[in-house]
């Protein structure tokens, strides 16, 4: 087994401090991996980089001008991408001699030289390329995110023609899982890349996938829009010592058609995608016939003509379905974490189409390992079997809508991403009326899109701790490496009373808890807080909240705006939730009092008689979706510690409304958990010939 980094600093230390004579008394001892060995050099990173000056001694100066050498050569855990002395040198000649930054010759540089770089450019540079977290090889095969000490984050993949592993497009790693005393090391071939370019800039740069698109983001006056990078925080009056961003995190993802997907669409010059987007969008609003309930329901007439900078322009409308105002890379799109093998992974992405979103999903069926948008099956979320998803008889593809695939291209820019997509993304008819009828299940942490922009969603608890200065965080009965949610952090949030709500971000990964994709919104104090729904098409909705029962939990009430986040304008839904409620697993079979919850396995139908008993008493099991806990095989349906609560069943107009909680109790103390959510269509919850699914 691998030796852990404090062991092998305290080895170090000893085999210094002994004499001699007295090594067999100061050794430390452990079964180690022999397959492990011929990376095991003895040294920090410092150290490797210092002991091979005719390799590094560039990319090592830069590290010292940073004043980052001592973090390298003490504990820790770390890694670094270190590139050789020649990768310097052509990187500091890019940088000099750069003829795009008008207003700033040279970057700054005083000189074509190592000694001609800023301290402030060395400071990014050598940021740039270290992150506060062991990522070996093997983890970024598949394409991995990783966030660096310059806040700024980079992507991997496979080079498809050399079969090495490389960053942001450009940079290979030549030596790679070099182990080391505080971490590991994997050399590279270039300085890696980062776009100084906002996303529509980022778009001119690549003519060869994105002319037409690059002129419809320009003509419609979006390309000068999309320009927001961070937004300063209040900090709170306490942390608790806990990890507080000081600014959120803004940003951009956009799904682009090439060129050539357009050419296979006959839309070949910006007049062809005009003509098109009037195709598409000219009827959408239309009374009796449209499908844009938003526009339709609020009186908006769509128009056709020139006045392309309008919102309820075609092509300008066309355009933003495509743009999701959030940081998003490729494999952050869906959650991998804890589900069972068999189910789809998904994500549901608001757009700048006002109340409009997106499906994001990676299906087997579909594509192994591929992303798609919008695929279209039909009775998705119902089922025709027990305690399975369904035949595939009863899940077809609809007329041909199997999903847009997105590449793997991963295209940074410095305020988000572009992907591109291979067909034609629009938001036709049978998007609201078939995509997006079924069950939406959403994780409460994806509605603030600033902790995924952020590259928080997810993080390890390693990688916050790094980010707080090695510190740990402790309120009460709450502890750990969690994230401290400033009142003003989301557009999406309101919280009302200050710093009586201490709202904090558990990734929670590492602990095996009882979360849908691994994380959950925690809060101490008491809570008045309200969040902005996932917008959905007209229609009758069952509205739930999954939640785990305990005694450290209190008691909220629930509220819906419609509207507005206006408390005094809210309504009152059911009466107060108890979450300190204590299911009862009673060994006889008998339901438990409250919420009529059984161990399904134990019945002989698996829980289909008493879903629908509990059913109508507001409550259902947790979903067979995912377990407590990465690879272990108790679902969360076989446990009381996981559960739905029905809090109203109600038409919804596609537009806003605000969800507030509320504590009914005066007790400091208690915390309130916040996990996930689900709108479900009636033709899901009550439908006449299929099951909606136990997933």
């Amino acid at each position: 087994m691998k030796m852990n980094n404090y062991k092998k600093l305290i080895c170090k230390i000893a085999a210094v401090a002994f004499l001699p004579g007295m090594m067999g008394l100061a050794s430390c001892s452990e079964d180690i991996d022999e397959s492990n060995l011929y990376t095991f050099t003895g040294e920090t990173i410092e150290d490797y980089l210092a002991n091979r000056p005719d390799q590094f001694s560039s990319f090592n100066y830069i590290l010292q001008r940073a004043g980052l050498d001592k973090l390298m050569s003490g504990y820790g855990t770390y890694t670094c991408f270190a590139p050789t002395n020649e990768a310097v040198t052509e990187y500091i000649d890019s940088l000099y001699n750069d003829q795009e930054n008008k207003e700033l010759p040279h970057n700054g540089m005083t000189e074509n030289s190592l000694e001609g770089l800023t301290d402030s450019l060395c400071n990014d540079i050598a940021k740039f390329h270290i992150a506060a977290t062991e990522v070996m090889a093997i983890n970024m095969e598949s394409g991995m995110t990783i966030n660096t000490m310059l806040g700024r984050d980079i992507n991997t993949n496979i080079d498809s023609i050399t079969g090495s592993t490389i960053i942001n497009a450009y940079s290979h790693i030549t030596s790679m899982d070099n182990e080391l005393e505080n971490g590991v090391l994997h050399e590279i071939d270039h300085v890696i890349r980062r776009s100084n370019l906002l996303v529509a800039g980022e778009m001119e740069k690549h003519p060869d996938l994105f002319t037409l698109f690059s002129q419809a983001l320009k003509l419609t006056g979006l390309a000068d829009s999309l320009t927001k990078q961070e937004r300063k925080l209040t900090p709170p009056a306490n942390s608790y010592n806990f990890y507080t961003p000081e600014k959120a995190i803004l940003g951009y993802t956009i799904f682009a058609e090439t060129d050539d997907v357009l050419a296979e669409n006959n839309i070949n010059n910006i007049e062809d995608l005009i003509s098109h987007a009037n195709d598409v969008y000219g009827n959408c609003a239309a009374e009796g016939s449209g499908w844009y309930d938003y526009y339709r329901n609020n009186g908006i007439t769509v128009s056709t003509g020139n006045d392309y900078q309008s919102p309820y322009n075609c092509l300008n409308m066309w355009v933003r379905y495509h743009i999701i105002s959030q940081r998003v890379p490729y494999d952050k799109m869906v959650i991998d974490w804890n589900q069972v093998t068999k189910v789809p992974l998904y994500e549901y992405y608001e757009t700048m189409l006002p109340m409009t979103l997106v499906k994001v999903i990676r299906s087997a069926k579909a594509g192994a390992g591929k992303l798609f948008l919008n695929r279209y099956e039909a009775n998705s979320t119902l089922t025709d079997q027990v305690a399975e998803l369904g035949s595939d008889a009863i899940h077809q593809v609809v007329d041909g809508h199997s999903g847009i695939e997105i590449a793997k291209d991963n295209i940074q820019a410095l305020n988000g991403y572009l992907h591109p997509i291979k067909g034609m993304l629009e938001y036709e008819s049978w998007v609201p009326k078939g995509v997006l009828n079924e069950r939406i299940r959403f994780d409460v942490t994806a509605m603030t899109k600033e902790l995924g922009s952020a590259n928080l969603r997810g993080a390890l608890g390693a990688e916050i701790n790094a980010l707080n200065g090695s510190k740990t965080g402790t309120d009460g009965n709450l502890g750990g490496d969690y994230v401290r949610i400033p009142i003003d952090f989301s557009e999406n949030m309101v919280i009302y009373n200050g710093e009586s709500t201490r709202l904090y971000y558990l990734a929670g990964r590492e602990n095996n808890w009882n979360n849908y994709q691994g994380d959950e919104y925690n809060s101490k104090g008491n809570v008045d807080l309200a969040f902005r729904l996932p917008p959905v098409p007209d229609g009758t909705y069952e509205l739930r909240v999954g939640v785990s029962l305990n005694g450290n939990r209190g008691m909220y009430q629930f509220y819906l705006g419609e509207g507005t986040n206006n408390r005094t304008q809210m309504e009152a839904l059911d009466i107060p939730l108890d979450e300190r409620t204590v299911i009862v697993n009673n060994a006889d079979g008998s339901p438990d009092p409250t919420t009529g919850w059984t161990l399904y396995t134990a019945m002989e139908d698996l829980g289909v008689e008493t879903d629908n008993n509990m059913h109508n008493l507001g409550w259902m099991r947790g979903p067979l979706y995912y377990t407590v806990g990465k690879g272990t095989s108790t679902v969360a349906r076989s446990t009381t510690g996981s559960i739905r609560r029905i809090v109203t069943r109600r038409e919804f107009k596609q537009g806003t409304y605000w969800f507030r909680i509320k504590s009914a109790l005066d007790d400091d103390s208690r915390q309130m958990y916040f996990d996930y959510m689900e709108l479900v269509p009636v033709n899901v919850y009550n439908n006449t010939r299929y099951l909606e699914d136990m997933y």
